[in-house]
């Protein structure tokens, strides 16, 4: 079953396409002319993040964190700061996908609870997701109507995204203390990382991200060079690589996200509706859409005309997701690295703590959107 779910996405993603542009050509072509650049961009984060995966970045950093953790606050506190610089830098499917085992095997070296670490991993990414254009999808589709930098747009949300991420922190700090009182083991065995190809495309994409405004092409394009290296010298090969990047099901959801953002250019109901909502209503009705369609497919639809209120739609699109699986591509990844690293996460008490952090961490972005004169 689950190995039909991306079949099933991938057709149901073509069909959408194919009905799109049979309906109207144009408003399918300005579709995918919005939805593309962001699917290119993930596509490159994504393969950057495997060989800085293969390359044991994340896991050297997972594990001097838990070498100089005095205690498990402590610890939560610095794979908080972890989660949400991968997820600013490398988009929040890259840090679900490579940091959620990352975090088990944290956790589990020092003999404590991994819940703490394994749910807010998912929380925390989603939450941190608002730094910079490339942190989320939904970003570049919301803003696919205005040409903004990621310095920009980092300099427009840095302390909301700040915000809904201490908040959510908080929450999962407060409803899993008790797996935070963690044992301190003593970890001599080192995990070492290969300051290679893994590390300079890093930096690459986190310096293209920034000063570039269309970073999409020129990240990707990073991206094919070091994965194709490890083609080539055949340290990797090419049914993991699309495995990775889930080929599948980026290329549904990209047909979906075309097919309803063809559907707000025809139909001015999503976009009239939006035009009489304040920042408050607007992120609440973008929250309330991801869950019911996920984000991406959503920010397509309530952004397909310019919105009024993008910014409160970007925190109601990437804080809204929080509540159930449905929400992200974020949690199917969750899942599957979750299971590979041999956890057994529950989507009853992630969904538990989504509901009580996204109302207080919306909430707490809303307002200093609102004192930064923002909307």
């Amino acid at each position: 079953m689950k190995k039909l779910l991306p079949w099933a996405l991938l057709v149901l993603g073509m069909v959408g396409l194919i009905v799109a542009f049979a309906v109207n050509s144009s408003d399918a072509r300005l579709a995918a002319n919005q939805d593309w650049s962001p699917f290119v961009l993930v596509t490159g984060l994504l393969l950057i993040g495997m060989v800085a995966n293969d390359d044991g970045l994340f896991a050297a950093a997972g594990h001097q964190l838990a070498r100089v953790s005095s205690n498990g606050l402590v610890l939560f506190i610095g794979a908080a700061v972890m989660i949400g610089s991968v997820t600013a830098v490398l988009n929040l499917d890259t840090s679900v996908a490579f940091l959620t085992p990352v975090l088990i095997y944290t956790a589990r070296s020092r003999g404590g609870g991994e819940a703490p670490l394994l749910y807010g991993c998912l929380l925390l990414s989603n939450a941190g997701s608002l730094f910079l254009p490339g942190s989320n999808l939904t970003n570049l589709i919301v803003l696919g109507h205005v040409r903004m930098s990621g310095a920009h747009f980092f300099s427009e949300m840095w302390a909301p995204a700040l915000v809904a991420l201490i908040v959510t922190s908080i929450v999962i700090a407060l409803l899993e203390r008790r797996e935070l009182r963690l044992e301190s083991t003593d970890l001599s065995e080192s995990s070492s990382a290969t300051l290679g190809l893994g590390l300079a495309a890093v930096i690459a994409a986190a310096v293209l991200v920034l000063v570039l405004p269309s970073p999409a092409l020129a990240v990707a394009a990073v991206g094919v060079i070091v994965v194709g290296w490890r083609l080539i010298t055949r340290k990797e090969n090419l049914a993991h690589v699309v495995e990775v990047v889930g080929v599948r099901v980026l290329a549904g959801l990209f047909g979906v996200a075309v097919a309803l953002g063809t559907l707000g250019r025809l139909w001015s109901g999503p976009a009239t509706m939006l035009s009489h909502l304040d920042t408050w209503s607007t992120a609440g009705v973008a929250a309330l859409v991801s869950v019911a369609v996920n984000n991406l497919p959503a920010a397509s639809l309530l952004a397909a005309r310019t919105p009024a209120h993008p910014f409160a739609l970007l925190i109601g699109l990437n804080l809204g997701p929080n509540l159930f699986v449905s929400g992200s591509l974020a949690w199917i990844l969750w899942l599957k690295a979750a299971r590979i690293a041999g956890a057994r996460p529950s989507l009853a008490r992630a969904s538990r703590l989504g509901v009580v952090a996204v109302p207080l961490s919306m909430a707490a972005a809303l307002v200093i959107l609102s004192a930064r004169g923002l909307n």
